[in-house]
């Protein structure tokens, strides 16, 4: 008789502390850590970086076919120089060590 009591004791807790518990569950898979959101700027950054080392190559390679005459390569040249513009604000300057 006392293990029913016990039983029936757990059994009427789980029923009190479940909302809390799924609510909390809900809170925790809404809200994302400030370590998280870290990475994830972290991952955008280096992406971004990443994205304007390329075009600055692409720029570099262009610009010299352009000064041998090439016109297609000035067209390039300057798309490059313009997309590389549009994101240099938010590219993170390189560390000075």
């Amino acid at each position: 008789m006392a293990a029913l009591q016990g039983c029936i004791a757990r059994a009427a807790a789980d029923i009190v502390t479940a909302p809390v518990k799924i609510v909390g569950g809900a809170v925790d898979m809404a809200t994302t850590s400030q370590s998280e959101a870290d990475e994830k700027r972290g991952r955008a950054l280096r992406k971004q970086d990443e994205r304007y080392g390329q075009l600055e190559r692409s720029y570099r390679k262009e610009a010299r076919r352009c000064e041998a005459g090439n016109d297609d390569a000035c067209r390039k040249a300057d798309a490059a120089r313009g997309e590389m513009e549009a994101i240099r604000p938010t590219v993170a300057p390189a560390p000075r060590y």
